[in-house]
């Protein structure tokens, strides 16, 4: 084991945790036949198999499950150690892990800039992904925090609100819709919708509320990011619920109009998580103070305005 190299157990973690060579290569930036290899290195320093494979299935053996604990043991002393240090450098230094899911990646990227700025020493590592990979990423303890829609009661896991997530229902900005007011959930229904995939917190969301108005939508198509819905709209291809975060800044130029609708915006929020117990950094710690004083800038960025017709990214009136 003394010959045994940090990057090893590193490897070795991720295997173990994510019970997936190819997955632990992804999560570390590594080719595969790399991470293979780390792990052969380790096993022969060791002298005992860690792994055993069934079918597709990789399982720990028991060596394997003693040395797991013996890694998490090492890392979260490494861990204490930077918060440790970054609290006698005073911030100047330190590095801090967020996940986000997709359609956070809106005001998310803003947010770090200005943080970035006030702690110019700070690495920040941003992890964009779909809710499902984030909810894994939260149980599996990968990140420091977490921002996404909502946090499952069957996750334990500590969440605050920090900002509102309005859903609103969007069309081309020369839709027959456009100009109408209060337009009944009835005449929404008529109209074919794009969504997002399965397991998104948006299309959650909406076919909730549909639902639970007795109304079945005409889905015509399902599409796996925010910027393909919002293109397929511009094309004339559907309506479509989504955040008004999606919105900011790069919407299309007067191409994009929120319908008057009957229920709508569908009131959400914006949760910043981590898991229960969980000892933040020093630098988390930080940044959840600077999250909870930025919230009303956020607000700004959400375009609260465009209801009256003012917001730059929306057809004018």
């Amino acid at each position: 084991m003394r010959h045994s190299t940090l990057r090893q157990l590193e490897v070795f973690e991720a295997i173990a945790r994510l019970k997936s060579f190819t997955r632990a290569a992804e999560e570390l930036f590594l080719t595969q036949p790399t991470v293979s290899m780390q792990a052969k290195k380790l096993t022969d320093e060791i002298g005992l198999p860690l792994f055993e494979q069934v079918g597709k299935k990789i399982y720990l053996t028991d060596a394997g499950k003693e040395l797991y604990q013996t890694c998490l043991g090492i890392f979260e002393h490494f861990s204490r150690f930077e918060m440790i240090a970054s609290d006698m450098k005073g911030l100047k230094s330190g590095k801090l892990r967020l996940a986000v899911v997709t359609t956070a990646k809106y005001f998310t990227p803003r947010l770090l800039g200005m943080f970035c700025q006030k702690y110019p020493g700070i690495d920040v590592a941003l992890k964009v992904t779909n809710r499902e990979r984030v909810l894994e990423r939260l149980t599996n303890n990968q990140d420091d925090l977490y921002i996404l829609g909502q946090v499952p009661d069957a996750i334990d896991a500590v969440a605050e609100v920090f900002l509102d997530n309005p859903l609103v229902v969007l069309a081309a900005s020369n839709h027959p819709l456009a100009n109408e007011k209060k337009i009944t959930v009835d005449r929404i229904c008529d109209e074919p919708f794009i969504m997002r995939e399965p397991g998104s917190g948006t299309r959650m969301a909406t076919e909730r509320f549909f639902s639970e108005q007795n109304k079945k939508l005409k889905v015509r198509m399902e599409l796996g990011s925010n910027e393909a819905i919002k293109q397929a709209i511009v094309g004339g291809l559907g309506i479509a619920v989504l955040s008004r975060h999606a919105l900011a800044l790069d919407a299309p130029m007067g191409q994009l109009a929120i319908l008057d609708v009957e229920g709508f915006p569908i009131e959400r929020h914006w949760y910043f998580a981590y898991p229960s117990g969980k000892q933040l950094s020093i630098v988390a710690q930080t940044f959840l103070g600077y999250l909870r004083q930025a919230s009303d800038y956020l607000e700004d960025l959400s375009c609260h305005h465009a209801i009256s017709g003012h917001c730059p990214l929306l057809k004018s009136e």
